[in-house]
């Protein structure tokens, strides 16, 4: 493995910087909370320079084949990057206990375990073994559709984006945008202005909005607006594996 793709020391360092406080206040009210500046150009451009090695993924989905949009994207296959599997092992801990808290308040049953990797053996146990993380090309007219990335039974409820290429200079247009759909409400927009390195949090599927008479649920979706120039490319990491 080329060290230059293993996470550098100051990666960590750079997580353990953030405001979790106040991203997890973000999340609560918002749905989505940034990371602002977690990876450098250098760890951008070599995660992007990837996506034309065909041996590190173990498939290719072309959006406008199936309706998802226009442009494509690759899934990893395992073993993952190291900088990948280092930033979902390391973020994944800090995410759990949100993960629970959302799932308490809208009494759902699922738990979360402490570790990544306890939670990705159940995973597997359930026949969900297929790795998530990947990595998404756009080029201009390029667009994905809003959507959920729920892959099987156990869904962690919170994943990670990070922007690779950078607006002004890559592309423009490409917004990442969340929409919030609210019971007898008409849909509340979000868009994350974000930068190369940048990266945001966000709601997989569901999460709890404090309402006068308590709790209730809000159904997400995220996606992301036409590419009106150049080229766009977004690491995903999704928690949870797929069946």
């Amino acid at each position: 493995m080329n060290a230059q793709l293993r996470p550098a020391p100051d990666t960590g360092a750079r997580l353990q910087a953030c405001d979790w406080a106040g991203i997890g206040d973000e999340l609560d009210a918002h749905g989505c909370g940034m990371l602002e500046a977690l990876l450098s150009p250098q760890e951008c451009a070599k995660l992007a320079s990837m996506y034309a090695d065909d041996e590190r993924f173990r498939s290719r989905v072309v959006m406008g084949r199936h309706g998802f949009g226009r442009g494509e994207y690759r899934y990893f296959d395992y073993p993952l990057p190291e900088l990948v599997a280092g930033l979902r092992g390391a973020v994944y801990p800090r995410l759990a206990p949100i993960a629970n808290r959302w799932n308490a308040s809208m009494e759902l049953p699922a738990r979360y375990p402490a570790t990544h990797a306890e939670f990705i053996e159940r995973c597997h146990a359930a026949g969900q073994r297929r790795p998530t993380p990947l990595l998404l090309q756009y080029g201009a007219g390029d667009y994905n559709c809003l959507h959920q990335d729920l892959y099987g039974e156990h869904v962690f409820p919170l994943q990670l984006a990070i922007l690779l290429s950078e607006p002004g200079r890559d592309f423009s247009g490409g917004e990442f945008v969340l929409t919030e759909q609210r019971p007898r409400m008409q849909s509340r927009i979000e868009v994350v202005p974000l930068r190369q390195g940048d990266a945001v949090l966000f709601a997989v599927h569901q999460r709890p909005l404090q309402g006068t008479r308590g709790s209730y649920r809000v159904n997400m979706r995220h996606g992301v607006s036409r590419v009106r120039r150049g080229h766009r490319h977004t690491l995903g990491i999704i928690f949870h594996d797929a069946t």
